[in-house]
């Protein structure tokens, strides 16, 4: 078997596939078909200070080869968070982590210092990217000197690892790593949704109550592994890679181009063992090819 162990910061996982957030729940949701911690994490759902309802229905949509949402990170707010939620994650055998989300950078930096204190808490990913929410989310994530202000605060109150998730509506996503790296982030995630659409042609309609959502899934994959490829030659943070990830070859794709971990996402609603399997297709890759770890591999198509 080999080594699947990668380190962002100085947090170790036994390896790289991470449950994205958004589509795992809690991981309670997931724990019927799989065991996390055959994992290496999972990231809850976003999490913000106060309650939200999120988005009027219609807030999903088929699409080919993918799907649109426009949830609006509907959760319960911090309070019931770590008064219900926390003390179920604390017995889970896998690093958890914390989708951060905002609508000003005052709210950034009191969510990521109450998360700070949970011990069961080892890293956050500070999302500056959601294209479903009016406020906050994709300003930060498309602002250069509106993320550079919120990670450099964030970063002032959170003593943990903190991984900033990067939009891909962005014309240079580069730019956005580079100054994550800056501020003192041990790593970034890229890509969160694709902004998007669809009308229905019967009813003359958007499909979604909000006009545009998120676009993920395959369709996004090409779009994501390239962003992926040039973010890892850009910075020396590890890079997080996710959209459109299906299976372990897809994953394997995104390791290649340079990612030190992946996220599985979109592919959990159509499989929720898809997580499982791709760290077992993983390792036999590895095996086969007589390869010891996983990290022989990262960022290969650089070095031939």
């Amino acid at each position: 078997m080999a080594d699947l162990r990668i380190k962002i910061g100085s947090l170790e996982f036994r390896n790289p596939v991470i449950l994205a957030s958004g589509t795992c729940g809690y991981g309670a949701e997931l724990a019927d078909f799989l065991d996390l911690s055959q994992l290496g994490g999972i990231i809850v759902k976003g999490t913000t200070l106060e309650h939200r309802e999120g988005n009027p229905y219609p807030r999903m949509a088929e699409t080919a080869s993918g799907m649109l949402n426009a949830v609006g990170l509907q959760n319960k707010g911090i309070d019931y968070f770590e008064q219900s939620i926390y003390p179920q994650l604390t017995g889970y055998d896998t690093h958890v982590i914390v989708n951060v989300n905002g609508n000003t950078v005052e709210d950034y930096v009191e969510l990521s210092s109450r998360i700070d204190r949970l011990d069961a808490i080892p890293a956050i990913e500070l999302n500056i990217s959601c294209p479903n929410v009016k406020r906050g989310g994709m300003i930060f994530g498309t602002n250069p000197a509106s993320a550079r202000e919120v990670i450099a605060a964030v970063r002032k109150v959170y003593s943990k690892t903190l991984i900033v998730k990067l939009s891909p509506n962005v014309t240079d996503i580069t730019e956005f790593a580079r100054i994550s790296q800056e501020e003192g982030a041990e790593a970034v995630s890229l890509v969160n949704t694709l902004l998007g659409m669809a009308i229905d042609a019967r009813t003359m309609r958007p499909k979604l109550s909000t006009v545009t959502g998120g676009l993920s899934g395959p369709a996004i994959k090409p779009v994501a592994l390239r962003m992926v490829w040039q973010t890892a030659r850009a910075v020396s943070i590890p890079v997080i890679g996710l959209g459109g990830i299906m299976n372990a070859e897809d994953a394997l794709e995104f390791i290649m181009a340079g990612a030190a971990a992946i996220q599985i996402g979109t592919a959990s609603y159509i499989d929720p063992r898809t997580a499982v399997k791709v760290v077992r297709g993983i390792d036999s890759f590895l095996s086969e090819r007589d390869f010891d770890s996983v990290s022989r591999i990262t960022g290969i198509i650089n070095r031939i």
